[in-house]
């Protein structure tokens, strides 16, 4: 029997804020996180970006961290999404649950081990920086810092990454491995990014406009999100209050190309509908997709057509809030999670910042007039990754 999964607090860092409030606030003003690069060191800055507005060093300090310490960027703002989140949910100290951590992420600790990686083949002194290179490594950081997980887990599925931690945090409840899983993901900008996204020549010199006629391209961004999940058995026994309920969720893969969507979007249409199937909601349900919308030439159409075949013609509002956070890459499951759930508990959908024309392909346009009150009671939050990795999670009002 499938249990009911609850979201119980949730954490966010991104370029828009860095918290739940100062998030919420950019949104309701339409205010773009936007800005030329400040904290990565590179020569390639005319690429506008999403960077936390953060140095390492304050973010060490808002954690009470040595900035002595051997961190990376990623896992920093993990610590304090996860922090927020765990805040939320009144989980501290010594619980007596099995929590488990899932984190999203795909460059891990690629800040550091890049910049230093000279040192590491002509001397030893920036050797200690090798073992927080991969994945897992940041989230084992991110669980010592809380010391509160029995269970860590680590996905890496590229841009789905952390949409994909949420989906494998519910099946750990489901199959009663964990009594509460914290599942997210976090990424900073690396120049490994930077130039890769360059040399696919999908970066926008400008600030993105998804689901525009003339749009070019994303800007990349960095950040973590994170949210508390746990069974209706937990709820009542901790006697908190959900914020809502994780309603549906799908992964499908539809394995078209290395870095391009299919044509006619059948990964991302199957991820929706089935999706949508979890949660026994039929299309008209949806009050709001929050999309994935990265501002690529590709995705945009692929994704606007799998929207089209799954809604037909009363699609539900649709904005992309990557033109307030840039592409948090692995990250971006969490991040939009968070502010597909702030836009649920408010009443309000994100505009689509930048929209000028429509695209000439797609029957529909995002959403750009800011309005104080949408009732919403049931949103759909897409993150769609390299390899035709298509996921979809559905939150809905308890």
């Amino acid at each position: 029997m499938q249990k009911d999964i609850f979201v119980t607090g949730m954490g966010i860092i991104s370029a828009t804020g860095i918290n739940r409030q100062e998030t919420l606030l950019a949104l309701r003003e339409a205010r773009t996180g936007i800005a030329p690069l400040r904290y990565l060191d590179t020569v390639h800055t005319e690429f506008p970006v999403g960077e936390v507005k953060r140095s390492n060093e304050e973010m060490c300090r808002m954690l009470h961290i040595p900035e002595t310490e051997i961190l990376t960027r990623t896992s920093l703002m993990g610590m304090l999404a996860v922090r927020e989140a765990l805040e939320q949910a009144s989980l501290h100290g010594k619980t007596g649950l099995r929590i488990a951590l899932v984190s999203g992420t795909t460059v891990g600790g690629m800040d550091k081990s890049e910049r230093h990686y000279l040192d590491y083949l002509e001397n030893d002194t920036k050797n200690a920086y090798i073992a927080i290179h991969d994945c897992g490594a940041c989230t084992e950081i991110i669980a010592d810092y809380s010391g509160l997980f029995s269970i860590t887990e680590t996905i890496s599925t590229a841009c789905s990454s952390a949409a994909n931690a949420i989906i494998t945090g519910a099946s750990l409840l489901q199959d009663g491995r964990t009594d509460v899983a914290i599942a997210g993901g976090c990424e900073c900008i690396t120049k490994f990014h930077l130039n890769g996204f360059n040399t696919l020549m999908i970066l926008d010199r400008d600030p993105c406009k998804p689901f525009d006629e003339h749009r070019a391209g994303l800007n990349l961004g960095e950040g973590a999100g994170y949210l508390v999940l746990e069974t209706g058995e937990s709820v009542r026994k901790r006697n908190v209050k959900p914020l809502c309920r994780l309603s549906g969720y799908a992964n499908t893969s539809d394995a078209f190309h290395q870095t391009a969507s299919s044509p006619n979007g059948e990964g991302a249409r199957l991820s929706m509908l089935k999706a949508l199937e979890k949660a026994q909601l039929n299309p008209g349900e949806i009050d709001y997709i929050n999309a994935h919308g990265t501002g690529t030439e590709n995705n945009d159409l692929t994704e606007g057509i799998a929207i089209q075949r799954v809604f037909g013609e009363k699609t539900p509002p649709v904005s992309s809030t990557k033109s307030f956070t840039g592409h948090t890459t692995s990250a971006a499951g969490g991040v939009e999670a968070v502010i597909s759930l702030l836009a649920l508990q408010h009443n309000f959908i994100p505009v689509n910042l930048n929209f000028s024309t429509p695209m000439s392909e797609l029957s529909f346009t995002p959403v750009t007039k800011k309005e104080t009150f949408v009732p919403l009671s049931h949103v759909l939050s897409n993150s769609f990754g390299f390899g035709g990795n298509d996921t979809s999670l559905i939150f809905s009002k308890t």
